[in-house]
């Protein structure tokens, strides 16, 4: 491990003076889950390591006005803790389940989790399946809101700066909760990165799937919004052949790769059976 400074700033104005004064390339850090074991690895070596553990205001879970806002420093067990999270937005809760360990859940941090931007991130494809934006400052109070189907850019990148931190993401809150699922598969039942996840939001009207959005994790560059099988499946009827049709779909807006978890083969079948599996219980309100 390359030699490093630590600074770890108590309020915003801290963080400015931080930004102001840092020579060389500073790296962010809040749970550690993710970064500890790349300084370890020696994969990253900052001049500067910023802590953002102490700014307080940016951990916390509320509903306002039918919005959901979620601090950047939220930690996966305070989501899994959450009333506002298991009642209005269980399809989120259903994500947190299966990140890591108890202890990995209890230090990540759901901005982290989207900051490191792995493909297999997983709170992504519920949080791209619920229309979630991404709020984030810079230096000097400067703030922009993305759409988090435009946040990431490929493996482990994303369209942040370098010295732009994300404060909370927010999305609205589903109008009928129930009608969300999140299916994940690994190569075991704990603490495993995906082989590839699925997320599916409905918002049934009438006989159509009305405003369906999907969110797909580990099957392609970056978490990715299954945008030409929620315009099929809210153009058809909601049946069984409409549902195989956008199943076959699917599989043509993916780029798997293959690696040691899956070959890109593989990940194409898996996501058009979870596809199905999550459509079909998001539909009958029952478990996949």
């Amino acid at each position: 491990m390359t030699q490093m400074e630590y600074a770890k700033p108590r309020s915003f104005k801290e963080l400015d003076g931080i930004f102001e004064s840092a020579k060389g390339p500073l790296r962010f850090i809040a749970g550690g889950t993710n970064v500890v074991p790349d300084l370890r690895a020696g994969t990253i070596s900052p001049r500067l390591l910023v802590d953002l553990s102490g700014l307080k205001e940016m951990a916390y879970i509320r509903e306002v006005k039918g919005e959901i806002a979620i601090g950047a420093l939220s930690t996966i067990s305070d989501i899994l803790a959450s009333r506002v999270i298991c009642d209005k937005a269980p399809l989120l809760f259903q994500a947190a389940r299966h990140l890591g360990s108890p202890l990995t859940r209890n230090r990540a941090t759901i901005g982290g989790n989207l900051a490191d931007a792995s493909p297999a991130a997983d709170t992504a494809p519920s949080l791209l399946a619920m229309g979630a934006m991404v709020h984030t400052r810079r230096r000097r109070g400067k703030e922009r809101t993305i759409p988090l189907d435009r946040f990431f850019l490929g493996p482990n990148k994303t369209i942040l700066a370098k010295d732009e931190i994300i404060t909370r993401i927010t999305f609205a809150k589903p109008k009928d909760p129930s009608r969300g699922r999140y299916l994940k598969l690994g190569l075991r039942n704990a603490m495993t990165i995906s082989v590839a996840s699925l997320a599916v939001s409905l918002e049934p009207e009438g006989s159509s799937f009305g405003g369906a959005r999907i969110g797909l994790g580990a099957v392609a560059p970056t978490p990715v919004r299954a945008y030409l099988v929620e315009k099929k499946l809210a153009s058809g009827a909601m049946d069984p052949k409409n549902i195989e049709a956008c199943a076959q779909l699917i599989t043509k807006e993916i780029s798997p790769i293959s690696d040691i978890r899956a070959s890109a083969d593989y990940r194409k079948r898996v996501v058009a059976v979870l596809f199905q599996r999550a459509i079909q219980a998001a539909v009958n309100g029952g478990t996949p």
